[in-house]
């Protein structure tokens, strides 16, 4: 079978497998690694350390650090659901209102690649990732015609927005290169870096983690800065700001080839604050099996409706709120109080007052304390 033929039947293959957005490129190293370094230096990468790795360095800046024998690399789109709002009032991604794309698009990933090596009829080099391996997969999506990466630093595709999944993989085989995309169509466009409540966008395509509320409510562990925690409003699980102001992402607009395990799950769309703060291990693990929710685990997901709760100000809360003060962990508790104090009122010191009195962890009593002094 002749290259062009091959990489025209790969391609059609990955349409049927879910990839509707299809593009080869060259496994040259890409030209983003200056930016990735300054980046870096900047401190922009927040607690995710493992990005400045030697070997997660060296990967994307080279590929075939991490396939010697990669001689093409297919890149592949696989759009989700556009946002839509939470009738329980709380603001998950819409990426994460499904299954967990990782678990979803790493199947079809191997089936395509048996296929290939069925179509060359020999054992093919390969590795593949959807957002788990060391490569500069957007620079990589818009070298194989993709995209282009918008100044909120998320690629862009004219038909999809820039609601897709991204997919790469490395390959030990010729294939024809597709021409990239080489002009930015954002042109004099601010939306999402005005729009960022939090100035994660600290200019045009650059991202500080340390203020991304996506970061904050999945990969951060620890207490959201308090200064941002009023900014983050009700979002609980990421956030879809900076694309849902982009006007390549029109309003109401769906593609019709989207994978059904990539349809919002009703029950995680119909998740209500109040209920979820109450959340015990084996009720958090079972509502989100499946689910890339999982990742803040519960103690961090329940951080996260804590403040939600407090940010919305609704004395309904209350009794939650209060009892979610004696959770077993510290960072749940430190949260409750914060968005007591938060919603402020007699009731609301009451509660306080009275958890001050048994309070033994030093920083939950600070937390309090704080509260306190908001009323």
């Amino acid at each position: 079978m002749d290259t062009t033929t091959l990489t025209q039947k790969i391609k059609e293959r990955a349409h049927e497998l879910g990839f509707p957005l299809a593009g080869v490129t060259t496994p040259d190293p890409p030209l983003q690694r200056g930016f990735l370094q300054n980046w870096l230096q900047a401190g922009y990468q927040a607690s995710m350390d493992w990005i400045g790795t030697d070997y997660s360095l060296e990967s994307r800046a080279d590929p075939r650090v991490i396939l010697p024998e990669c001689r093409s690399i297919l890149v592949l789109g696989s759009p989700y659901s556009a946002p839509r709002g939470n009738v329980g009032g709380g603001n998950i991604a819409a990426y994460a209102l499904n299954q967990d794309y990782h678990d979803v698009l790493g199947k079809r990933l191997q089936a395509l690649v048996e296929a290939i090596e069925d179509w060359v009829g020999e054992p093919v080099p390969n590795r593949w990732y959807t957002d788990t391996g060391p490569v500069l997969e957007k620079e990589l999506a818009m070298r194989a015609g993709l995209g282009w990466i918008g100044k909120n630093t998320i690629l862009i595709n004219k038909e999809y927005g820039s609601y897709f999944f991204l997919a790469e993989i490395l390959l030990g085989i010729e294939l024809i290169i597709d021409p990239p995309v080489t002009e930015n169509y954002c042109g004099d466009c601010t939306r999402c870096l005005v729009t960022c409540p939090t100035g994660a966008l600290r200019e045009p395509y650059t991202l500080d983690a340390n203020r991304c509320i996506s970061y904050l409510t999945i990969e951060h562990r620890g207490e959201i800065p308090e200064g941002l925690r009023s900014r983050i409003g009700d979002w609980i699980f990421g956030c879809d700001i900076c694309q849902l102001i982009c006007p390549w992402n029109k309003p109401g607009q769906e593609a019709s080839n989207i994978l059904e395990e990539f349809r919002p799950r009703e029950e995680i769309l119909e998740v209500d604050l109040i209920e979820e703060l109450g959340l015990c291990q084996e009720e958090f693990s079972t509502r989100f099996k499946g689910s890339p929710v999982k990742r803040a685990k519960r103690r961090g997901y329940l951080r996260n409706v804590a403040i939600a709760l407090g940010n919305r100000g609704e004395e309904d809360a209350l009794p939650a709120l209060e009892k979610a003060l004696e959770a077993p962990e510290p960072l749940i508790r430190k949260s409750s109080a914060w968005a007591l104090g938060k919603i402020g009122g007699e009731r609301t010191s009451r509660i306080l007052q009275k958890r001050l009195k048994d309070e033994t962890d030093p920083g939950v009593i600070r937390a309090i304390q704080d509260a306190l002094g908001e009323q």
